[in-house]
């Protein structure tokens, strides 16, 4: 990416990949400076270098008469063709290095990294820090009204109805355990917490992982569980035990990717009978 020339052909990286997107469909500035992450000036300077060299032109876009749309020219079109004909032939002989599984691999380990950038992204503005006793009251109203929305009540065997609800931080003080809370803009929107579980020697429980509606959808859930999860590692647990209830899919369907296995009895005395799938992931 730091090189001048992009392989043979008379383009910088940024005029590569704004060729190939005009190659798709004619966009605007603002566009193209979204879909390659660049910002305006950048984007606007690529395309300006490409209309320089007859590679693409402008049109008022008639949908905005403020802005302008790139096209690629007949010429651009020719040069896309060969951009594709020789980043195809230099990632074959690349490829043609490796097994079909080592291949395999590569492709999932790409897929898996961009899946991360774009949920970073999606972050952005979020603070995940651990709880204080000032963020008590904000989490206990989070953890009911959560429950609520998904039918959990208080009445039943939920971490709603737990005693230390409306003490959380303090919960959390003892050695072996952490809660961590996601705020935005001053507003806690989420959390997850690692703590001991009861007598159970070497094992800690996975609790209270409790996400706005704001929040869902950005990979949130995937990050404080490995945030815990990582911390229960440093605390030298050996497994981490976990309860969870059926209508809960998301966040079995999370718990299964990421390791966790059901186990046909519950363990230790966390009060929540009224989960009734108890799942458990060995950590060494």
């Amino acid at each position: 990416m730091l090189n001048s020339a992009f392989g043979d052909l008379p383009l910088s990286p940024a005029q590569a990949h704004t060729l190939i997107e005009l190659g798709n469909e004619a966009v605007s500035i603002k566009q193209l400076s979204l879909s390659l992450n660049i910002d305006k000036s950048n984007a606007s300077r690529a395309v300006t270098h490409l209309v320089e060299k007859g590679f693409a032109y402008t049109q008022s876009n008639p949908k905005d008469t403020r802005s302008l749309l790139a096209h690629l020219t007949p010429q651009g079109k020719k040069l896309l063709q060969k951009l594709h004909h020789q980043q195809n032939v230099m990632f074959d002989e690349i490829l043609c290095q490796l097994s079909p599984e080592e291949a395999t691999n590569i492709e999932s380990a790409i897929s898996a990294y961009n899946k991360a950038i774009c949920r970073t992204q999606a972050q952005q503005g979020c603070t995940i820090r651990e709880i204080t006793a000032a963020d008590d009251v904000a989490i206990a109203e989070l953890i009911r009204e959560v429950s609520a929305e998904y039918g959990l009540t208080a009445d039943k065997g939920y971490s709603v109805a737990d005693p230390s609800l409306e003490t959380t931080s303090k919960q959390y003080n003892a050695s072996g355990s952490c809660y961590w809370i996601i705020e935005l803009d001053g507003i806690i929107l989420g959390g997850a917490g690692i703590a001991p579980l009861g007598s159970e020697q070497g094992v800690c429980e996975l609790q209270k992982m409790y996400f706005s509606k704001q929040l869902r959808g950005k990979g949130f859930a995937k990050r404080m569980a490995y945030l815990a999860l990582n911390y229960a590692r440093e605390q030298e647990y050996q497994a981490c035990y976990l309860e969870t209830t059926a209508c809960l899919k998301e966040a079995i369907s999370l718990y299964e990717a990421i390791g966790f296995e059901h186990i046909s009895k519950h363990l230790g005395d966390t009060g929540h009978d009224a989960c009734e799938l108890p799942m458990l992931l060995k950590l060494k």
